[in-house]
């Protein structure tokens, strides 16, 4: 792959994804493997301003290694270095770049009740820290760096180096980085994103029905101050990208207003574990029953993390002929697949997503019907034929979504 376009690449995901400003701590929490990757993002946000530069490193070989021989009580304890790291970082202000990439297989065969344990002792550890990143408090972009795992999985049937050019050819085709000047493509793309979500607050539902020749049948009501979200964000009058690529809008469903069945139309990978073929139901929001063909356990320890774990906290939309989708790739990483559904996320809500969601305790939260968890795992739920109709407070049903698309978008 071109060096330079990797370097163009790592620009996007700098000046436009976390919108670096000078004198900001950077973040950025990657895999080992992606270590030259790394390297020309920490010297591209030196030469931004950045005050520091931090390498928070995943190694998972490591972390096999960890739940396959440590004692089963360092799974329940948090030491304070690693909280600290967390805590004093994010109170000073600091960005976050997190780079997705990992093997979907890694801890196929791992105890899952080891990784869940530990999972919940993280996030309660470091809650305050993923309550600003949530509240968009701190600044923070999720992209995404190939790896030689991930590669093979997604292209098996060839080697190794042409696999990670395949994917890398991939994750700039994604962002828009073959578009002859990738940044006005994304800036016609954000205005685009922008009236999908005008559309949908103008409308202002009051719940969504869901449907599709799966089985799914689903309906969401939501808050009655909830607000879609898309393209970009804002903190402190910055703008900046959370994901690159981003193809989403999306709000939160009132927690205890969730009922019926959904069915998933691509696989999710979850604490290095495989869950496809799966479908949830739910009854007042809650997840009540439940099946995989594949991950079962997995999908069990995701919905039994917390007590707000069983609930959704996100509904985002994404049209079925979307560029990530029309590339007709299966890529086994949430941050690509989730762009190229429609999805839906099991636990914590965006307080974002209602009306100064972000000045309300968690109390006041709650009453308005915000979720809250220590998780927050999106699954695509999109498909070719799904539709959606948006019912409002008078009863009056509009269509959302016909064949997979907008509906309005068609007229």
């Amino acid at each position: 792959m071109d060096r330079k376009m990797i370097e163009k690449y790592a620009e996007l995901i700098v000046k436009t994804g976390i919108n670096l400003q000078e004198n900001k701590i950077l973040i950025i929490t990657a895999l080992v493997e992606n270590y030259e990757f790394v390297e020309i993002l920490t010297e591209i946000a030196y030469r931004e301003g950045a005050r520091e530069v931090i390498p928070h490193w995943i190694d998972e070989k490591m972390d096999r290694y960890k739940y396959t021989y440590a004692p089963d009580d360092l799974f329940d304890e948090l030491p304070e270095y690693r909280k600290m790291f967390f805590l004093e970082n994010v109170r000073k202000g600091a960005c976050y770049i997190r780079l997705t990439g990992e093997d979907p297989d890694a801890l196929k065969g791992i105890d899952q009740d080891k990784i869940m344990r530990y999972k919940r002792v993280l996030g309660e550890g470091v809650k305050e820290y993923r309550e600003r990143l949530m509240s968009h408090k701190n600044i923070w972009c999720v992209a995404s760096a190939p790896t030689k795992a991930w590669a093979k999985k997604m292209f098996p049937d060839v080697s190794v180096e042409e696999a990670i050019e395949k994917l890398w050819e991939a994750i700039l085709k994604t962002n828009r980085m073959d578009e002859a000047d990738p940044l006005a493509a994304l800036e016609t793309h954000k205005r685009n994103l922008k009236k999908r979500t005008k559309f949908m607050n103008d409308n202002g539902f009051k719940s969504l029905r869901y449907t599709n020749e799966l089985g799914t049948d689903l309906t969401l009501e939501l808050p009655e101050s909830h607000i879609w979200l898309g393209g970009s964000d804002e903190t402190e009058g910055v703008e900046y990208m959370a994901n690159l690529p981003t193809e989403e809008i999306f709000t939160l469903p009132k927690k205890d207003g969730v009922n019926g069945v959904v069915y998933s139309t691509k696989p999710l990978v979850y604490n290095g574990v495989l869950i496809d073929e799966f479908w949830i139901r739910f009854e007042a929001g809650k997840a009540v029953e439940y099946d995989a063909k594949k991950g079962l356990e997995a999908l069990k320890s995701l919905i039994d993390l917390d007590e707000g774990s069983c609930y959704l906290g996100e509904v985002a939309l994404v049209p079925y002929h979307s560029p990530i989708s029309e590339m007709d790739i299966l890529f086994y990483n949430t941050l690509f697949d989730e762009n190229a559904s429609c999805h839906l996320a099991l636990g914590e809500a965006y307080p974002v997503c209602i009306k100064d969601g972000e000045k309300m305790s968690k109390d006041e939260l709650a009453k308005n019907g915000v979720n809250s968890s220590l998780a927050h795992e999106d699954f695509m739920v999109g498909s070719a034929d799904m539709k959606i109709v948006g019912i409002r407070e008078s009863g009056e049903e509009v269509a959302v979504f016909e064949a997979g698309d907008f509906a309005f978008e068609k007229k």
